[in-house]
């Protein structure tokens, strides 16, 4: 199966978006990086519980990639995928409170950063942390697709690391073998936490990788949004007629560490000051837009402000809303009433958690 490259888009190049939707793709990469800055803020507050997971530097394949998507298409987000979670419908509240970890975020403070989904209405999955992992369940979520003759396809996000796991190997390759309308996107950020790519995968290109499944391996600038569009929305296309998976690989550059504790020590000097100042995306999208796309200054400014006012307004909304209740630990845990008592789940416990409590039995079988 042949690798096609697609490494530049064409400013005069017709990607089929209207003016409104060009003007899209700038609100959510503004609206993604902003918001990060802001969760940055908190974090150093010692208001975000847990890590936060940047996606710097990353934004446009997020955002062009499920930009391409419909309505009911279902996504599969990993950490740095937070443009394609705002995309497909999550809001700076949701993300704000969660990492906040507060009572009435998505997961009502059970979970951290960007791990919840919504499968009923905007149909983005929560994500499993493990490498490769969520390319077996969409295999899976897609397969059901296929068999109930919806027209729907699904897109997974995996980084470089994730391409030498078995779970990415099986679930592609269960993927391709039953035809699932399936897109793989690969963003090839250049580090699996601390590793570089060359010393954990031989391949120079990963797009040639699709050809020992039998599938198409495309590659594109994940650095420019509308390219990151078009290749991803080719391989929607292809998927929706029946013709299944498409490994689409977006070169980009992660500017931040693996989380913001990470202090990128194991990078080459001088690297991500090359990367920040030569192909930032939201600098190239800027230039392209007020360029060939003729969009005045004012109005990105304008988007601009927009996106700090909901930011800001979603900040105090997260700030004031409480923590998450003792006495609701359990809820969503088990079935409420419990299908079968767990043996450490006494009349003594459920009483003390009543009174917010931590009885000596806490954790035990024996109560």
């Amino acid at each position: 199966m042949a690798v096609t490259s697609a490494l530049a888009s064409d400013p005069a190049a017709r990607p089929g978006l209207s003016r409104d939707q060009l003007l899209d793709l700038y609100y959510w990469m503004r609206l993604t990086r902003s918001l990060e800055e802001r969760l940055v803020n908190l974090y150093r507050q010692t208001k975000v519980v847990g890590g936060l997971f940047r996606s710097l530097g990353q934004e446009a394949c997020a955002v062009g990639s499920a930009y391409a998507l419909r309505r009911e298409d279902v996504l599969s987000p990993l950490i740095r995928n937070l443009g394609s979670m705002l995309v497909k419908g999550a809001t700076p509240l949701e993300v704000l409170k969660q990492y906040m970890a507060k009572g009435d975020s998505p997961t009502r403070g059970r979970e951290l950063n960007i791990h919840f989904g919504d499968v009923v209405d905007r149909n983005f999955v929560g994500q499993i942390s493990h490498l490769g992992d969520m390319v077996p369940v969409m295999a899976g979520v897609t397969l059901s697709f296929k068999l109930r003759q919806e027209p729907r396809v699904g897109l997974v996000y995996v980084g470089d690391g994730a391409t030498s796991t078995g779970a990415f190997h099986e679930g592609i390759n269960f993927a391709a073998v039953q035809r699932c309308p399936l897109v793989v996107v690969v963003e090839n950020n250049r580090y699996a936490y601390s590793t570089p790519i060359a010393k954990q995968c031989a391949a120079e290109r990963l797009a040639d990788k699709a050809a020992g499944y039998g599938i198409p391996g495309v590659r594109a600038d994940g650095n420019d949004v509308v390219a990151a569009y078009q290749v991803t929305r080719d391989a929607v296309a292809r998927a929706r007629r029946g013709e299944g998976v498409t490994l689409v690989e977006l070169l980009t550059y992660r500017r931040k560490g693996h989380a913001e504790h990470d202090n990128q020590s194991y990078v080459v000097a001088g690297e991500i000051d090359r990367w920040a100042r030569e192909n930032d995306p939201l600098d190239r999208y800027v230039q392209r837009l007020t360029g060939s796309d003729g969009i005045a200054t004012a109005e990105l400014q304008a988007i601009d402000t927009r996106v700090l006012a909901e930011i800001d307004e979603a900040t105090d909304i997260a700030e004031r809303s409480a923590p998450p209740e003792p006495r609701d630990c359990l809820t969503g845990v088990y079935a409420d009433p419990p299908a079968a008592p767990a043996l450490w789940y006494r009349e003594g416990v459920q009483s003390a958690v009543d009174r917010h409590e931590r009885p000596a039995s806490w954790g035990t079988h024996d109560g």
